[in-house]
């Protein structure tokens, strides 16, 4: 969640989460907000969420904290029965269900402007209900399983090439394993963007037919034998990367928030086996996967300084020094074997 937020830095304007759970997301984006020198007015929050019980907690999460928000009717199913039809939000941040096939699905419903989803996998009919809940130029970022960058299966495939096609896929983020308790499944974070040089203005660079590739499935640290966190540098280390592919130069951009993040930004680089800022036509000679793994490359490998004639020598040495010392390992187990009776 964390993650979302301070790559999408949401400072000013409609935050939209159509699965808000417990409202985790508009926590996390009230603390974005203030700790960057913002005020708490200036976003408006709205979403919705199914579970009744849940609903409840959000809203008492979020009055605890004096955040206002619109989060609809009990028992409103995103798919049945929306609760902000006209919202279009500067700003969607969410953590749907997982390859959900339990939902409800109108085929000639106005949201499925890419194609179809297949009735037994809501991962594309969430991402189109995102994009159509986008004011022109909104942002918006979500968590999927990794089963959405690649599948082609019953159409997902076709849906995800529309959305490249449509030059709205902005990042992908590749996350290691183990980052969540409540699911085991590999996880991605998607970005897409309306118009990807409406902040051209204020210091973004034009992105149009790019998109940027981050594989970050190495970091983190495992704080217990099944759950993994990623640092505070880990998160520095993904929004850096992606503000500053963002950014038109190093410098920040204009109206970046809180003075302590005017700080110039190191320029964007590829970094192989890391990040990667990739074209639409990169992107088609891949079959429209948006895996970052097959971008990014294999990570460099320090060169150490020696020789390729003199390493190759001293690792065939190190090799048969311990092949003999395996023989001589291999003969006194076989003794020892013949000792207790059973010889080979």
């Amino acid at each position: 969640m964390r993650c979302l937020v301070e790559m999408l830095a949401p400072y000013k304007g409609r935050i939209y989460d159509p699965a808000c759970g417990s409202g985790g997301m508009f926590v996390q984006s009230e603390k974005f907000v203030e700790s960057h020198g913002g005020k708490i007015g200036d976003i408006s929050v709205y979403g919705q969420e199914s579970n009744a019980t849940t609903r409840r907690l959000a809203i008492m999460n979020l009055a605890i904290r004096g955040i206002e928000a619109d989060i609809g009717k009990e028992h409103a199913d995103t798919f049945r029965n929306v609760q902000h039809p006209d919202l279009r939000a500067d700003y969607v941040l969410a953590n749907p269900p997982f390859n959900d096939s339990d939902w409800n699905r109108r085929d000639d419903d106005v949201r499925w402007q890419f194609g179809v989803p297949p009735k037994g996998n809501a991962n594309f009919a969430w991402v189109q209900h995102f994009v159509h809940h986008l004011a022109p130029q909104g942002t918006a970022g979500f968590v999927l399983a990794n089963g959405s960058m690649s599948s082609n299966q019953s159409g997902e495939g076709d849906i995800r090439k529309a959305l490249i096609e449509a030059d709205i896929v902005d990042c992908m983020v590749a996350l290691p394993g183990q980052l969540f308790y409540s699911t085991q499944i590999p996880v991605c974070l998607w970005f897409l963007a309306k118009n990807k040089n409406a902040d051209a203005k204020r210091g973004f660079r034009d992105r149009r037919q790019q998109t940027l590739f981050i594989d970050a499935r190495k970091l983190g640290t495992l704080i217990d034998r099944v759950h993994r966190e990623l640092t505070d540098a880990d998160l520095e280390k993904i929004t850096s990367t992606y503000h500053a592919w963002r950014s038109d130069d190093s410098t920040p951009p204009v109206g970046a928030g809180h003075a302590r993040d005017q700080q110039a930004l190191p320029p964007y680089a590829d970094i192989p086996g890391f990040c990667k800022s990739a074209t639409t036509i990169e992107i088609a000679a891949h079959g429209h996967v948006l895996t970052p793994g097959r971008y990014v490359g294999a990570e460099e490998v320090e060169d150490d300084g020696e020789p390729f004639e003199e390493k190759m020598s001293r690792l065939v040495a190190e090799l048969q020094a311990q092949f003999a010392e395996g023989a001589i390992l291999e003969q006194a187990i076989k003794a020892n074997l013949k000792g207790l009776g059973y010889a080979l």
